[in-house]
């Protein structure tokens, strides 16, 4: 997805630089050749590229130091992107002028080429000629895609040459004429501060707006099923028969939903699976072990596009239906998990250096939220079993001593008999099988015939005794505890359970909290605290605000150094903030489900993005003003001049994610091999990168026309109101604070370096790492 990212983002100082270098060029109308042109345009704008570069990289540098198991999955992305746009940077300022020199002529001016050029050319016949033999010798791939190439050169030829000719020369200067007329009557008195006043009113509408279409959030996003996984949990110590019986009663309620019988299968259905005992734990759990009191179900759908559109999470919501009605039983269903792995939706931690006030609040907490019944919930369980059976022998010490009976013996006879012990060894060449003295099952399983064994052994004076276990010990068939959890040096017992579909965590979460606000069990030194996903979530958004704010404070570095100003960099990070309108009015009319960590990136990637198109407008506006132009026309000629890129630059990151956006899939192998492309909409990619997709799209829609128009407003504004600053001041509003201005860019500089720090350090705490050489932070100790 980095790659897919970056598609659209990479190309943006090429677009800067050709198109510069383009406008010269016609401009000059044969007086200033390529060579020059190329030149020119590149010096021209070399440091605003540069700075708009830099400020698109700020903002993923902090997401490197993202701590946790979601910041490893996530860092791929950040440093993909770092990597491809400064190699997109060199790529624009070496070879793309190189190109410009070869390829740009005045050609392109005055008529359009004749259409049957194409039949005169021979790259085209010789597409076609050899793209047909290929197809006769059955190397159909190669040959249908020369085919495809002649195609589109005849196409070109008599369709895109007569557009690309009459919108450059029509639609154009017909765009460019009307955004002139907006732009100054945009800018002409009092208007500049109605449309600024107008967009901080649009931004606190969109939050309100928001907040009313009530848009769901969620933390990482999910999509419909591939497969369906039913566990099963008995007490412990059931046999492993009754477990495979009560495991088949959940198969065959599965196949009743999803209509399999003998005689007829589910075209969504891949296969139906069921596991007992061995591989039967949820991963989840991190348990591996064999135990017979465990079930699983597994249902496989087939492949996205071969369910033809159909949905499978319904058959989720009925297979939860169908599971309940069996006593003894803990029953969970639940779906593959996308993204890294991440603690249940509801966790609520139980915590006490007590174990018996901890047991009864947790029992007591359980049947309290039980009772109360919240919506969205599927089954709260306990991940301590406590009420695990067990048998206990209790040694008479004064009968075992009159009889000569060591406690040694005791127990050594009861596990020769339960585990066996090894005896002696057979070698077979170099194979070797160890002997194993053991009961038989059956004794095994009968504490009588265990019991009733006898501890042979001779006495001093030679005599063979035999003595029964069952006159040495005291029997007594109690309960225990499972296990015992430990989190923080303290014991803990967790509540945990699914969230069912059409409820999101955060809405339950915060029923519970108010539940358990009200819950008055609770035992002495007890502490009870929600986790879990929402946990995660709240720790994700608060370290995805911390990066944004560090991002800005980059961008605001560099573009100080670039402007050697404050207003207008301040005037830049403005138009990030106005393009999350765009943002949350997107999500709030479409109503589509926000994820807190791919929209959350989203807007922090979207800050670098906007910036690029600002720094050109501002840019370019500034060295009009230096040729002696007034500051409204100024920016009246740079919007104009500047359209163009910033036109283009916005489409092609909105383009380029749009196939990921829609979920838009096509086989290019089966399209020139077999011409049945496989087009279909959706899939597990597209579900999980759809918000981070749109979050951008909506964004980068709305910073063009902020661009445009919001951005000058702003700049005369500020222009405006630094007349009476002069007046006043005479200019040196900063000297009057005794605070030199290099003293400003280097508290600035230190303002990220203190953040990224802390969060190094915070990271550093949480994961425990010793040693400041660790390979995991050694940036951190460079810092």
């Amino acid at each position: 997805f980095a790659l897919l990212f970056g598609l659209g983002i990479i190309v943006d100082d090429a677009i800067v630089v050709i198109e510069n270098t383009h406008r010269i060029f016609m401009e000059g109308k044969g007086k200033v050749t390529s060579v020059i042109a190329a030149k020119i345009a590149a010096g021209e704008i070399f440091i605003p590229v540069l700075a708009g570069t830099l400020t698109t990289l700020a903002p993923f540098f902090p997401l490197l130091f993202w701590p946790g198991l979601i910041g490893k999955f996530m860092i791929f992305l950040p440093a993909m992107l770092i990597f491809t746009l400064s190699a997109s940077l060199i790529v624009a300022f070496i070879m793309n002028p190189i190109f410009a020199v070869d390829f740009m002529n005045h050609t392109e001016e005055g008529h359009v080429p004749k259409k049957s050029r194409v039949f005169k050319n021979p790259l085209f016949w010789s597409f076609l000629i050899l793209g047909i033999i290929l197809d006769l010798l059955n190397f159909r791939f190669g040959g249908n895609i020369l085919i495809f190439f002649s195609i589109l050169m005849f196409v070109n030829a008599y369709l895109f040459t007569g557009m690309i000719h009459t919108f450059q020369n029509r639609s154009l200067p017909w765009i460019m004429s009307h955004y002139e007329s907006g732009l100054r009557w945009a800018l002409k008195g009092w208007r500049p501060v109605s449309l600024l006043a107008g967009t901080f009113l649009l931004l606190l509408l969109s939050f309100v707006f928001l907040t009313i279409r009530n848009v769901p959030v969620v933390f990482f996003p999910k999509g419909d099923p591939n497969f369906i996984y039913v566990y099963l949990k008995l007490p412990v110590g059931t046999n492993v028969d009754y477990t495979d019986s009560v495991t088949q009663q959940l198969e065959s309620r599965v196949n009743n939903v999803l209509g399999i019988t003998k005689d007829h299968s589910n075209p969504l259905v891949e296969s139906v699976i069921s596991n007992v005992a061995i591989g039967a734990s949820n991963p989840q759990s991190g348990d591996r072990s064999t135990r017979p009191e465990l079930g699983r179900v597994q249902v496989s759908f087939v492949e996205f596009e071969k369910r033809h559109g159909r949905a499978t999470t319904p058959i989720l919501d009925s297979i939860r239906l169908a599971m309940k009605g069996i006593p003894g039983a803990t029953i969970s269903v639940d779906q593959e998990q996308n993204g890294p792995p991440t603690d249940p939706p509801v966790n609520i931690e139980i915590s006490s250096d007590n174990f018996e006030n901890l047991t009864s609040t947790a029992s007591a907490l359980k049947n309290y939220l039980d009772s109360i019944q919240t919506p969205g919930i599927e089954e709260l369980k306990m991940d301590v079993d406590l009420t695990n059976p067990e048998i206990t022998l209790t040694i008479d010490r004064q009968r075992a001593n009159i009889e000569g009976v060591s406690t040694a013996q005791i127990g050594q006879q009861i596990r020769t008999a339960l585990f066996g012990r090894e005896l002696s060894k057979i070698k077979d060449n170099k194979e070797e099988y160890k002997i194993q003295l053991r009961n038989t099952e059956g004794q095994r399983k009968d504490i009588s015939d265990l019991l009733n064994m006898r501890i042979v052994f001779r006495e001093p004076t030679g005599a063979i005794k035999s003595i029964p276990i069952t006159n040495l010990v005291t029997i007594d068939f109690t309960s225990t505890y499972g296990s015992i959890k430990r989190k923080a040096l303290k014991r803990v017992i967790t509540l945990y359970s699914n969230v069912l579909t059409g409820y999101t965590a955060p809405a339950v979460n915060a029923q519970l909290k108010a539940a358990i606000d009200n819950f008055s069990g609770k035992g002495d030194d007890v502490t009870i605290v929600q986790t879990g996903e929402g946990k995660q979530q709240q720790e994700t958004v608060s370290f995805l605000g911390s990066a944004m704010l560090v991002s800005l404070m980059l961008i605001l570095f560099i573009l100080v150094l670039q402007f050697n100003s404050i207003s207008k960099p301040v005037i830049i990070l403005m138009e990030i903030v106005f393009s999350v309108i765009g943002v949350l009015l997107g999500f709030a009319f479409t109503g589509m489900t926000i994820s807190a960590i791919m929209t959350g990136l989203g807007i922090v990637g979207l800050a670098g993005i906007v910036v690029k198109n600002g720094i050109l407008v501002i840019e370019f506006a500034d060295e009009l003003r230096l040729r002696g132009m007034k500051t409204r026309e100024a920016l009246i000629q740079a919007g104009k001049t500047r359209i163009i890129p910033v036109l283009l630059t916005a489409l092609a990151a909105i383009l380029a994610l749009i196939p990921l956006a829609v979920g838009f899939n096509i086989n290019f192998i089966t399209l020139f091999a077999e011409l049945n492309p496989h087009i279909f909409f959706g899939g597990d990619s597209a579900v999980f990168w759809k918000p981070l997709s749109w979050t951008i799209i909506f964004g980068l829609a709305f910073a063009f026309f902020m661009t445009l128009f919001i951005l000058p407003s702003m700049y005369l504004i500020s222009e405006r109101l630094k007349r009476p600053m002069r007046r006043y001041f005479g200019g040196k509003w900063v000297s009057m604070m005794g605070i030199p201005p290099l003293t400003i860019i280097f508290l600035l500089a230190l303002i990220p370096i203190t953040i990224i720090r802390h969060f190094i350090e915070k990271g550093r705490r949480r994961r425990n790492l010793s040693a400041p050489g660790n390979s995991e932070t050694w940036i951190g100790s460079w810092f």
